[in-house]
């Protein structure tokens, strides 16, 4: 459960804490690296806790590239089920004006065949009035021409019919193809994540807890390598209107649990909650962090400002949304919580600004 200290004060002490440690990781001050020592459990006997920690990372890392691969394909799921809705639903206002250009077509053939029947020459004798035959000669071509409108009218529609039919049949393949996709990618992640947590579990409480502190000083040195650059000295942008609104929701989330696949409100994954907060802001932007940095302009991290996003790791399988002061706001991964933390305490790809 989040707790109940209200949000700004928990923001404020939050990034308060990272300054803290960025403080206290000034040159000449030293850390003791966790001894690295074997876990006496069966599969991981011979294993390090560094060597643990790092086979821990890897599968959480593939698993949130699964989950990524995992969204892409429910996105596309729902566009191709609402396209093929909105065609179904173009098919059936063809064959309806298919129908009743028939009637039309049938209405037209019967009256020429009433008032044309006879060759024009006879026509003309049997009038007897050779201005009300030429009168008639010109509706007549007028309905002829009404006819060739409707045949030409009726075999567009059909043409259009047909191109709806094809369409509906590929999106259905695609529907079917993403649905497959979907079912490997959740196979793979719901794989990934036993086998992490399985590997955790079976460390002894102590090896657990100098795991975590492992991990902690991990994200503590690269944070402070990062900082040690003066990157902070180049950041100096104020938030847009819209990215503080984005901030405040990503932020009113801290708190709340990690569980891929999941856009609130309750749970979220890292893409879950940078998308719902800048759709929260009134600009929607991709579901997914690799969509999120292949469709979104890039600016420099030297250029960044509250709001933005921080893409992770190589394959962009990582997103947190920049708070301002060196830190970020992110969902990490399984068993933890909406969090902030330093903005370089993972190997940053790059920023993308959504209201660019």
């Amino acid at each position: 459960m989040p707790n109940k200290v209200p949000n700004k004060r928990r923001l404020a002490t939050a990034i308060a804490l990272v300054c803290a440690l960025t403080a206290l990781a000034a040159p000449g001050t030293a850390f003791a690296d966790p001894a690295p020592t074997p876990s006496t459990t069966a599969p991981a006997a011979s294993k390090t806790l560094d060597e643990v920690s790092k086979e821990i990372d890897d599968l959480y890392r593939q698993a949130a590239a699964a989950t990524d691969a995992y969204n892409l394909a429910e996105e596309k799921t729902k566009q191709q089920s609402a396209q093929i809705v909105q065609l179904a639903q173009e098919i059936v206002k063809g064959q309806e004006k298919i129908r009743r250009l028939k009637d039309q077509a049938g209405a037209t053939a019967r009256m020429q065949y009433r008032n044309g029947g006879l060759p024009l020459g006879a026509q003309m004798m049997l009038s007897g009035d050779p201005q009300s035959f030429f009168d008639g000669a010109d509706s007549l071509r007028q309905g002829q021409q009404a006819a060739q409108g409707l045949l030409g009218e009726l075999n567009k529609t059909q043409a259009d019919l047909a191109a709806y039919s094809a369409d509906a049949t590929a999106q259905w393949k695609n529907l079917e193809a993403n649905r497959v996709k979907k079912e490997a990618a959740k196979k793979d992640i719901t794989e990934k994540i036993a086998a992490a947590e399985k590997l955790q579990s079976q460390l002894k409480e102590q090896e657990r807890e100098r795991l975590a502190e492992l991990e902690r000083k991990k994200e503590f040195d690269a944070q402070t390598a990062w900082l040690s650059t003066g990157v902070l000295k180049d950041i100096s942008s104020s938030a847009s209107e819209q990215g503080k609104k984005a901030v405040k929701f990503a932020t009113d989330q801290i708190g709340k649990k990690y569980v891929w696949g999941a856009a609130g409100p309750d749970t979220f994954d890292c893409s879950g909650l940078t998308s719902q907060a800048w759709l929260a802001a009134g600009h929607p932007i991709p579901r997914t962090s690799q969509e999120q940095w292949a469709q979104l302009p890039h600016v420099a991290i030297k250029d960044m400002r509250p709001g933005d996003l921080v893409i992770y790791f190589a394959d962009a399988t990582h997103v947190g949304m920049y708070i301002g002061d060196g830190a970020i706001v992110h969902s990490p991964r399984p068993g933890r919580t909406v969090t902030i933390t330093g903005a370089g305490s993972m190997p940053i790809l790059g920023v993308v600004r959504p209201d660019k």
